[in-house]
């Protein structure tokens, strides 16, 4: 199995530097991953040097926390797609989901898809699995059925990370969106568990480590 193509090469840390974005955006080319992720700040860095490749970028929004305000939110999502990324991970605003304003969660999927579909380009929602209730993933996977998401992702890797019980759940409910298991994943043995389960995305710092 050619795992990667299934890696999202990552570096999201705080005090990453422009030569360590340089060394992800190389890396990738070189193992022919799928994209790599970045933090917003570095999305025209990593265009300048992909934009002759097929490695796509991805970079985050409302991350890593998710309650920002929607329309927050919509205003990162154009600025990075007005930077040249080609894929939006969103973190979904947990807070509303665990004090149950389902309306508020709703138009922000909304919200955020339709911004990002109306530029062609792929969001993937990050759940924060592993602080939710089995209801609450249920409940957002159904939303995220409805307003047509592209992937839904099990974790920020920060205030959590992907399970094996949670990707289980998650096949069960969700029909169009494909998945992305992200946080905790440092081995092959990690990412094929994932893969055999039905992933389609390996959200991974290790993706080096993890080809070889």
């Amino acid at each position: 199995m050619d795992i990667n193509t299934y890696v999202d090469h990552t570096l999201l840390k705080v005090n990453c530097s422009k030569e360590n974005i340089e060394q992800l955006c190389l890396e990738a080319i070189e193992h022919q991953f799928v994209a790599v992720c970045v933090p917003p700040y570095f999305v025209q860095q990593a265009y300048r040097i992909l934009r002759e490749s097929p490695v796509k970028i991805a970079t985050v929004v409302g991350f890593p926390m998710g309650y920002a305000p929607i329309s927050a939110k919509i205003e990162e999502i154009k600025h990075v797609l007005n930077e040249k990324a080609d894929e939006v991970d969103v973190v979904i605003n947990i807070a509303a989901v665990k004090n149950g304003d389902w309306n508020v969660v709703a138009n922000e999927l909304d919200s955020m898809t339709t911004a990002v579909h109306m530029r062609g380009k792929i969001i993937k929602v990050i759940l924060e699995t592993s602080l939710l209730t089995d209801e609450e993933i249920v409940k957002l996977c159904e939303l995220c059925n409805e307003k047509e998401v592209d992937f839904v992702k099990t974790s920020t890797g920060i205030n959590g990370k992907a399970t094996v019980k949670a990707v289980k759940l998650m096949t069960k409910i969700l029909t169009g969106p494909k998945i992305k298991a992200s946080g905790g994943i440092r081995s092959a043995e990690d990412a094929l568990k994932y893969i055999d389960l039905g992933v389609s995305r390996i959200g991974t710092s290790s993706g080096v480590q993890i080809v070889s």
